[in-house]
């Protein structure tokens, strides 16, 4: 979990702002992430936390929100080409649900799914809301989206964010301290799978905070560094 990288397309922008500058604010704002050069496609590449990723993402959708708005403008001011309505069209489409979300009735947190089942196993109580907010989630391999709702008879923002900020500040945490190792099956055959399986839960008493989730080729071991270096050794 020390790294995450993401290429992200600058282009949409070199309409309304230059690009080089857009880069050097983007550096300035969020200093825990390691810049690649500018492509002249417009492409650049970031490195970072997964949580620093996630605060620039939505940084640049409120840029993108804000060319999205002046279009709109100029649109009723003047027809625009089909192809730049396309692309804003786009945009409003992937900012909609992050609008949305600033109501306060619905958020959105985007977890990694390995640290996101540490929590519900853990840290159960990170999700337990009254009857007045609901929680789901979708999960689409290593990432897992989370969405916090309100469901009481009368609006209230608050209690939705109070919970979004709980899970969050929990997965920043647990972001900082998890590791994972994976332990391969030598033989892909029932009796080593099942005798692995025991072999790990035999151990688990002795490592209390260590999560162990079996595959058909594998089992992934979460925990600290030092317990799970242990463990798998012992394994």
């Amino acid at each position: 979990f020390s790294s995450v990288t993401s290429v992200l397309n600058m282009s949409i922008f070199k309409d309304q702002f230059v690009l080089e500058d857009l880069i050097q604010e983007l550096k300035k704002k969020s200093t825990a992430l390691s810049f690649g050069p500018l492509q002249s496609n417009g492409h650049i590449s970031v490195q970072g936390s997964f949580p620093a990723i996630k605060l620039l993402k939505d940084f640049l959708l409120l840029k993108a929100k804000s060319l999205s708005e002046k279009d709109k403008r100029e649109e009723s001011k003047s027809h625009q080409r089909p192809k730049r309505r396309l692309q804003q069209h786009r945009l409003t489409t992937e900012t909609s649900n992050f609008v949305h979300d600033a109501g306060g009735e619905k958020q959105v947190v985007v977890l990694d799914t390995d640290i996101y089942h540490y929590m519900k196993y853990f840290f159960p109580r990170t999700f337990l809301v009254n009857d007045d907010v609901v929680i789901s989630d979708i999960t689409d391999g290593d990432i897992t989206t989370v969405y916090i709702e309100n469901a009481g008879s009368r609006s209230d923002g608050g209690q939705v964010l109070k919970v979004k900020e709980k899970i969050e500040n929990q997965s920043i945490e647990l972001h900082n301290t998890l590791c994972k190792e994976r332990i391969y099956f030598e033989e892909h055959i029932r009796d080593e799978k099942q005798r692995y399986k025991w072999v790990c839960e035999s151990l688990k008493p002795r490592y209390p905070y260590v999560l162990i989730t079996a595959y058909d080729t594998r089992i992934d071991v979460i925990g600290n560094s030092s317990e799970i270096f242990e463990f798998t050794k012992e394994v």
